[in-house]
């Protein structure tokens, strides 16, 4: 009821100003401020107040810089009327595709500041802002305050508050899809607010002004710790665990760099190695000891969690979802990560390849998963899933060269607004919205064929044989969802794609089982790690999980989540005080 209130109420307002602009003396008028006694609201300090954007009544606060309104006109930049008045537009956008596709560099351009400084206006300072609840921000970041103290130029604050909620803002300000955007308020009628951009902006400022340093805690418990895997949880719990709660941590990885799925499984051009590596050195300097290249298997495991006074499993959800149609076992389909791994690991032993698609990271590496560099230069791609790893192979696949690229998903395609009363879709704001998006993958795909690459309502039904052991083309009909909402064939709607390279990017199932089987860890129906968020605690003694491999896969931000509410619980039960 509350938010088709707030719905109801935002619309009017936002209908009823846009269509008749105030000027500063009727904006005084008309807010809060006009509830002051008449003589306090005719003297000239409330209009001085206004104009100092470091004054408690900064909410109203009016910019002598100016900025172009909706309707055309330059006025000075509104804090309050920000929402109202300018338009959402990217501060860092993405550099040019034709750009993009010539080299495997980030896609982030530079930011505009002038531009940060006008959207971090249309920040409506929300009574209550769903921006950073659960239907927001898992790690609850202060974004209010944050965009707040980007308009008040205050960086430094803002990175303070920033990094007092999120260890790793330097992810999240690049990987994650902003949920918080789902839920701003000012979503419910117009655009929502550049969320991730400020946060991206903020940490970089951050760190290009030197102000992220090491702090090693003051005083050590005299605990010891192992966390097993180093993707965003493990890395977040490890953080948490040293510098939080001064226990002696080490972070065993069996990849030969730290990072996990940060490392090797999101391409170098969505998050550079560079950033991922420059925070596990900060964590080194604050004490934290990483072991790479060591797998802790069945074998392994129990040597590990009786040598420490506390394990954390933090291990992922790497098994992927199979397609077992007719023409599996042909060579030329692969899975994702298997993909997207070896591209990496080719990057990794040839760094001049990052700065150009001309040169080819073809080193004959090997991988987990057996096997060199897979190439999809020159051939026909088809990727079967969609969501932010089938764009990551979209975009690898282009930077190869290949020769043509088709992507299924099996849903119908998602409406191109969100219907945010929830009357007919059941998916009401401040949920995260189902609706159609243009990633980088999908960009970069319509500049390269000249269309987007996604088809939808498509069941792939077999894989063709070329006669030689490898897949030639793949089988698929058009699939309807019927009153029953189970999905039918429609009749008539066969149809032989041509593809020499396959890749499923269809999610993944659960964690590998060699440990959760050497420690006899109950699982739940998903064959995930059984444990509770109230203190993340395994059947094992000591044993507890965090990040996908007990809430099954998920985004980046709710790994953090994860690795932050662990290692409070580890503290908990090593008897710490939490200092």
């Amino acid at each position: 009821i509350g938010a088709s209130v707030a719905l109801l109420g935002a619309d009017h307002q936002l209908k009823r100003l846009v269509a008749r602009p105030e000027q500063p003396q009727e904006l005084i008028a008309r807010s809060s401020l006009a509830n002051m006694p008449a003589a306090l609201r005719a003297s000239p300090m409330p209009r001085r107040l206004l104009l100092d954007g470091r004054s408690p009544a900064r909410r109203t606060l009016l910019r002598h810089s100016t900025v172009q309104r909706r309707d055309g006109s330059v006025a000075p930049l509104n804090k309050l009327r920000g929402f109202i008045e300018i338009e959402r537009k990217a501060p860092a956008p993405y550099r040019p595709a034709a750009d993009r596709l010539a080299d495997y560099a980030e896609i982030n351009g530079p930011a505009d500041q002038a531009e940060l400084t006008r959207q971090s206006a249309r920040c409506m300072d929300c009574g209550t802002p769903f921006c950073h609840t659960h239907t927001g921000c898992p790690i609850s970041n202060v974004i209010p305050e944050f965009n707040q103290q980007v308009f008040d130029g205050e960086w430094r604050q803002a990175y303070s508050n920033l990094a007092s909620t999120n260890n790793f803002p330097e992810f999240t300000g690049r990987v994650c899809p902003a949920p918080c955007e789902g839920a701003c308020v000012a979503g419910l009628v117009d655009e929502s607010v550049t969320i991730k951009s400020m946060e991206y902006s903020i940490i970089e400022r951050a760190w290009s002004e030197g102000w992220v340093v090491a702090a090693p805690p003051a005083r050590r418990s005299g605990k010891k710790v192992a966390v097993v895997g180093s993707g965003p949880a493990g890395l977040a719990a490890a953080d948490e665990l040293n510098k939080k709660y001064g226990h002696a941590v080490t972070v065993f990885e069996r990849a030969e760099r730290a990072g996990g799925l940060l490392t090797y499984g999101i391409p170098n051009m969505k998050l550079d190695k560079e950033t991922v590596q420059r925070r596990v050195d900060l964590m080194e300097a604050e004490g934290i000891s990483f072991v790479t290249g060591a797998e802790v298997d069945a074998a392994a495991i129990s040597e590990t969690v009786e040598g420490f006074d506390a394990t954390v499993l933090a291990i992922g959800s790497t098994v992927p979802n199979n397609l077992p149609i007719p023409g599996r076992d042909l060579d030329g389909i692969v899975y994702a990560m298997e993909f997207l791994t070896r591209n990496q690991k080719a990057l990794f032993a040839n760094p001049p390849a990052l700065l150009t698609t001309e040169v080819t990271p073809e080193v004959g590496l090997t991988s987990k998963y057996g096997g060199g560099f897979i190439s999809a230069k020159g051939k026909h791609v088809v990727v079967i899933g969609g969501g932010d790893t089938g764009t990551d192979c979209i975009g690898t696949s282009l930077r190869h060269g290949c020769k043509s690229l088709i992507n299924f998903e099996l849903f119908p395609a998602p409406p191109d607004e969100q219907d945010k009363r929830g009357e007919a879709s059941g998916n009401p704001w401040p949920l995260w919205p189902r609706i159609m998006r243009v990633d980088y993958g999908h960009e970069e795909a319509s500049h390269r064929f000249g269309a987007d690459p996604r088809t939808y309502s498509v069941l792939s039904k077999e894989f063709v044989s070329d006669g030689a052991g490898r897949v030639r083309a793949v089988k698929t009909v058009q699939v309807e969802v019927g009153p029953d909402g189970r999905f039918a064939e429609v009749e008539g709607s066969e149809r032989e794609h041509p593809a020499d390279l396959v890749i499923l990017a269809m999610g993944f199932r659960h964690p590998e089982q060699e440990i959760v089987r050497a420690l006899r860890l109950e699982t739940d129906q998903r064959s995930n790690a059984k444990a509770s968020t109230s203190d993340y605690k395994t059947s094992a003694p000591g044993v507890f999980a965090a990040g996908d491999c007990r809430r099954g896969q998920s985004l980046v931000v709710w790994a953090i989540n994860e690795g932050r509410g662990v290692a409070k619980s580890v503290d908990a039960y090593l008897g710490g005080k939490g200092w």
